[in-house]
């Protein structure tokens, strides 16, 4: 790439990023009606079966031109820790407050912040996991020291609690970053094995970084039959003792549980000491976020509204999945752990025959057909490229059933051909 202002280095593009860049140059954009976006991380926005109507209106107020607190404005923080609260910390003694709480422009903003308040030291990462984090950790590599931590195939790539438990007293780790449920997997660590998670963050010190953007996509069942829709969400808080003693930073959004991407409205929920702290690198980085999209953002967690909305979520998801992980395993893609989570199945093209047996050959053939995917590659975490020769992942792919289901079917119609015609 010919460099025109040598002052600025060249960044390359994100996985997704690349995905439709790419698409873009055949004459894809988004919502057109002969392409199928099996790559898209985010989820169908628009009426959908069983949820509340979409929020289509806000009325401006003369505030809303104002500068807003750098953490949020109290009301919404309010609203985020009794959201946290019945969901999650019912019965319990420790309860979340205003002050346990941040609010950001997106949750890539908030974990940019989180990054920024951290301390110098070993920082734990899975592998594969949400492509935005090598460039998180490129951006600290002078005072941090990334450390890639692999759990096993049959495992869903997640680390087993005895395996995090380890590696946080091997590599002294003063923090461990996951998504959790997890993108491009679709594993979700819950039950005793998240509440093991929790305890090592509390005995060890460790600061546990639960990227939780997928927590209420939670989808039940067990081998390759069709799954049932679960009956809650799943995130850490349910398993701290103490919100102001145990080490566990919290990140989610309106982005994925509740349909809303474009409103850029993320949080972290913590110990309020972490959270202050998170929330002071904004002066620098961002300024705050907008007073009107957190306005807007009261009206979706009213409980009646939003349990509605993630009910029927977990629905017409599960549904979704259920046909793409049929119909991509008729066509030979193997699913090792199939998805329990999130709007994605994380596949291996091992066994289908060349060249569609190769990430980025497979995307390339699919674009032909109008469709997206996103090569396992992308998801391969690697900061600084330490890591050399080919990835583990180079013959995986992660498929999206975020596109509505009439778009779905007709991209999965289209790979079929495609692998049909050879």
């Amino acid at each position: 790439m010919t460099q025109t202002a040598p002052a600025f280095r060249n960044v390359p593009y994100m996985g997704v990023i690349f995905v439709v860049t790419e698409a873009m140059k055949l004459g894809f954009r988004n919502g057109h009606p002969d392409w199928s976006n099996l790559g898209q991380g985010q989820p169908e926005i628009g009426e959908m079966e069983g949820a509340p109507p979409r929020i289509r209106s806000v009325e401006l107020t003369e505030s809303d031109a104002a500068y807003g607190p750098l953490e949020g404005t109290d009301e919404l923080r309010e609203a985020i820790a009794a959201h946290y609260n019945r969901l999650f910390r019912q019965g319990k003694k420790s309860q979340y407050t205003a002050a346990n709480v941040s609010v950001a422009s997106g949750g890539r903003l908030a974990l940019t912040r989180a990054a920024a308040a951290l301390s110098d030291g070993a920082i734990g990462y899975q592998c594969p996991d949400y492509t935005a984090y090598e460039d998180l950790f490129n951006a600290h590599l002078h005072r941090m020291q990334p450390v890639d931590l692999w759990g096993k195939e049959e495992n869903g790539f997640a680390l087993t609690s005895q395996e995090l438990r380890a590696a946080a007293q091997e590599h002294g780790l003063q923090g461990f970053l996951f998504s959790n449920p997890c993108n491009p997997t679709g594993t979700v660590v819950q039950g005793d094995e998240l509440a093991a998670y929790v305890a090592t963050a509390r005995e060890t010190g460790m600061a546990l970084l639960s990227d939780e953007f997928y927590s209420h996509f939670i989808f039940s069942g067990k081998g390759d039959g069709p799954f049932k829709p679960g009956t809650g969400p799943v995130s850490s808080a349910s398993y701290i003792e103490d919100v102001e003693k145990d080490p566990v930073m919290i990140f989610d959004g309106l982005t994925k549980n509740y349909r809303y991407p474009g409103w850029r409205i993320g949080w972290v929920v913590g110990p309020s000491e972490m959270v202050e702290n998170t929330a002071r690198t904004a002066s620098a980085i961002d300024g705050g976020p907008s007073r009107l999209a957190q306005r807007a953002a009261l009206q979706v967690l009213e409980p009646a509204r939003a349990d509605q909305e993630t009910d029927a979520l977990r629905e017409v998801f599960c549904a979704k999945r259920n046909v793409m992980i049929e119909r991509l395993s008729a066509l030979g893609v193997r699913f090792p752990k199939p998805s329990e989570s999130t709007f994605y199945c994380w596949g291996s093209l091992e066994g289908l025959p060349a060249p569609f047996n190769d990430g980025m050959s497979f995307f390339r053939k699919a674009l032909e057909h109008r469709v997206l995917t996103v090569p396992g590659e992308f998801f391969d975490v690697n900061p600084g490229k330490v890591r050399k020769g080919t990835s583990p992942f180079k013959q995986w792919m992660r498929f999206s059933f975020g596109p509505p289901m009439d778009n779905m079917q007709a991209g999965l119609d289209r790979l079929e051909q495609m692998l049909r015609q050879g």
